[in-house]
């Protein structure tokens, strides 16, 4: 019983369930039916709607097609109508046109047919002419024959006279005229030489003028010693130290000689190596300004002053290069520039010297149109050896091309290096020019200094190396050492010997004697004819 009752009361629920979702289905059912009838009455106005629209769309392009159809053929009339008038206008333009043709093709027959008839008349006459031509030939042929007769006679008679035959005569007269034409030949070649080296040397001293005027450059001139003042005296007991260890110690980190005597309140350092030197020069000057001078502090002082020069030696080097215009130069070449910064030659500067030669050279190529910065490249380091010679056996020419070759200069640049002092023959232009410059830059006026014992002395030697040749009359070393003229007995040196007798000299001179820059050997022949009329 109570199963049954509880069968029923499941189902009861069920029901309850079910009867809820069969509505709610109904329901949704009977919504979509109505919103599809709905839908289906939308779709039918609308489609109604654009029938009409499209039935008015077609009526009013029918009505457009019309109207342009109209139009086109309007507008079709009309260029036919235009292209009809412009017809009829170009055919009688062309009508025109071909009747002017016809009446020049008219006239160009009546000009033809006179011409031919003129060429008629002309023909006749120049058949006249050719007759009388022919004539003319047949007489001039026949005299002709009588002028070859007689020439023949004339030059038979001219044989007999002179004894010579044609050939001979002509050979004789052509031999003449050739040694005639020789020596013409020869006066002119001769003058054009005398002219060409005048001008070679006018344009030359005007190109060494120009650039001397461009480059003027100051030296610094500087000895082998170096004077470092003192406060005072009583500073010398403190720089000569306990037992002297002070001095000892200095003159041992910096290898330069300390020369401590009764001159008052100056110390001089005494050293062929300058930069050696310098750096004992500004060791000492910055010992004396801290005021404590012991062995350790000295050490310490001479160690600092070497770094601030070696910084000081390479901004040198690279103010050179850059005052010059140059670049690429290796590192290690710009440094040994630099130290020559304190390296001098006769007093002159060796730094400031290469850089007047390099502006000398730079612009006697330019006004020349070489290479300029192979001339200027080799005149800065023309005398790079003289920044090592103190430490490097060798001249410092052999020693200056030996570090261009290590550090990859060019040929040319060695070559420069290797003649600009005639050791070898120059190679190139640019060569010759650093030679020309470095004799400028050394022998101008006040460039080198030298003690007035030793310019006198070295005068005295030239004038007698000139006097103890045979036939030399008298000699005169003049321009400050730079010329020496010598004047010959003319009974005893002729024209050609005096030229043999220069170049003597000037060997002599070179193999003697030591000078800086170059000197003239001029040798002076006088013949002087008197007579008295009474």
């Amino acid at each position: 019983m109570n199963a049954q009752l509880n069968s029923l009361l499941l189902a009861s629920q069920i029901m309850d369930v079910i009867i809820p979702v069969v509505c709610a289905i109904v329901g949704i059912a009977v919504g979509i039916i109505v919103a599809l009838v709905f839908l289906k009455k939308i779709r039918e106005a609308k489609v109604g709607s654009v029938e009409s629209m499209i039935t008015k769309m077609k009526e009013d392009a029918e009505q457009e097609c019309k109207a342009l159809k109209k139009e086109a053929a309007l507008e079709a009339k009309e260029q036919e109508i235009k292209l009809r008038h412009d017809f009829e206008r170009e055919s009688r333009e062309k009508r025109a046109e071909l009747q002017k043709m016809e009446q020049r093709l008219d006239q160009r027959d009546e000009l033809l047919t006179k011409k031919e008839s003129n060429n008629l008349k002309k023909a006749e006459e120049l058949e006249l002419q050719k007759k009388d031509l022919d004539k003319k030939v047949a007489n001039l042929a026949l005299k002709q024959e009588k002028i070859d007769k007689e020439y023949e006679s004339v030059i038979a008679k001219l044989e007999e006279i002179s004894g010579l035959t044609k050939d001979e005569a002509k050979k004789q007269l052509t031999d003449s005229i050739i040694e005639e034409t020789r020596h013409d030949v020869a006066v002119q070649v001769r003058n054009l030489e005398q002219e060409a080296k005048d001008e070679a040397n006018k344009r030359a001293k005007d190109i060494i003028s120009l650039a001397i005027q461009k480059c003027c450059t100051d030296h610094a001139s500087e000895i082998t010693v170096s004077v470092v003042p003192l406060p005072n005296d009583d500073m010398k007991a403190r720089i000569i130290g306990r037992e002297g260890r002070n001095i000892r110690t200095l003159e041992n980190a910096t290898g330069i000689e300390l020369i401590i005597d009764d001159t008052p309140e100056v110390v001089i350092l005494s050293g062929f190596d300058p930069v050696r030197r310098e750096v004992a020069r500004l060791s000492l000057e910055k010992l004396i300004a801290d005021g404590r001078i012991h062995p350790a502090r000295i050490e310490e002082t001479v160690e600092k002053v070497k770094k601030e020069l070696d910084v000081q030696i390479k901004e040198a080097g690279e103010s050179a290069m850059f005052e010059v215009g140059l670049f690429g130069i290796h590192p290690e070449l710009i440094k040994l520039l630099g130290r020559l910064k304190f390296r001098t030659s006769y007093g002159q500067n060796v730094l400031q010297h290469s850089l007047e030669v390099a502006h000398l050279a730079g612009l006697m190529a330019a006004e020349l149109g070489v290479d300029v910065n192979l001339a200027k490249r080799g005149g800065l380091l023309h005398d790079l050896g003289k920044a090592v010679d103190f430490e490097v056996e060798g001249t410092h020419i052999q020693i200056g091309v030996d570090l261009a070759k290590k550090y990859k200069e060019s040929k040319n640049v060695v070559n420069c290096i290797q003649a600009h002092h005639g050791d070898v023959e120059p190679k190139c232009i640019e060569a010759v020019l650093v030679q020309a410059a470095d004799a400028i830059s050394g022998a101008r006026p006040g460039a080198r200094r030298e003690t007035n014992t030793n310019y006198i002395k070295r005068l005295e030697q030239l004038e007698n190396i000139s006097s103890g040749f045979a036939g030399v009359e008298k000699a005169y070393a003049i321009q400050a050492g730079r010329e020496v003229r010598v004047v010959v007995k003319p009974e005893q040196i002729d024209d050609s010997q005096a030229l043999f007798l220069a170049k003597d000299i000037a060997k002599k001179i070179e193999s003697e004697l030591e000078y800086p820059g170059q000197i003239k050997v001029n040798v002076i022949r006088e013949w002087r004819c008197v007579e008295y009329a009474k």
